[in-house]
């Protein structure tokens, strides 16, 4: 029996796909909601282990990254499958680069949708070779071309290492860092992915593969 958690903030929506599930069989809805913190509240409450697939909307109404969500989801124990419209290719590779098992659409045919659920709570990926297709034809992620020592500086930096403490662990100047950080964030705004953020420049690290999901999980603030 898979143990499946829904998140959506469309009550509508979960409702839906979750009468789909009890009828398809094997599955056991332990919790439907409208945000992550909802679900991590209630499972801390209830004492109950991690669900075995949690079905995540790509963007929630409570301001949210779905970076932070999916982030947040596997680290409590949870593979992750994204249920939503995706419609734009961005979020769909910030999800997969953020660990999510994959990625289903809406307008599936809810079949599908049954079958996705189940594979990702055995713990397996999902074949995303439409999303792949569309995230890798995104203009939008164009490569930033970062210089070795530009990528060594962001991935410490997005990391959470103060931009002083960036300079020592590399042995250059501070000013030398700072210069290095302004270099990257023109080279992301000159493809179309501005960075005005350390946030910002967190998220790219994590869509370009820069930082590992685990790596930003643990960053600083």
């Amino acid at each position: 029996m898979t143990r499946v958690a829904f998140i959506d903030d469309h009550e509508s929506v979960r409702l839906g796909v979750e009468a789909a599930c009890l009828r398809a069989g094997g599955v056991d809805v332990v919790f439907s909601g409208a945000t992550v913190t909802e679900y991590l509240t209630w499972r801390a409450a209830a004492a109950t282990p991690p669900a075995d697939a949690v079905v995540l909307d790509l963007t929630l109404g409570d301001g949210t990254t779905v970076t932070e969500n999916v982030t947040r989801l596997i680290a409590d124990g949870s593979s992750v499958v994204i249920y939503s419209v995706a419609d734009r290719a961005a979020s769909v590779r910030e999800a997969l680069a953020a660990g999510a098992a994959g990625v289903i659409s809406k307008s599936s045919p809810i079949e599908d949708v049954v079958g996705a659920i189940a594979t990702v709570g055995r713990g397996e990926v999902l074949s995303n070779v439409e999303w792949a297709t569309a995230v890798d034809g995104d203009r939008e992620f164009a490569a930033a071309q970062l210089s070795a020592r530009e990528r060594e500086v962001l991935k410490l930096y997005a990391a959470g290492l103060p931009l002083k403490l960036v300079a020592d662990r590399l042995g250059i100047a501070f000013s030398t860092a700072k210069e290095n950080i302004t270099r990257i964030r023109l080279k992301y705004t000159d493809v179309g992915r501005p960075a005005p953020t350390k946030l910002d420049l967190h998220r790219r690290a994590l869509e370009d593969g820069i930082l590992s999901s685990e790596q930003g999980t643990n960053r600083a603030g």
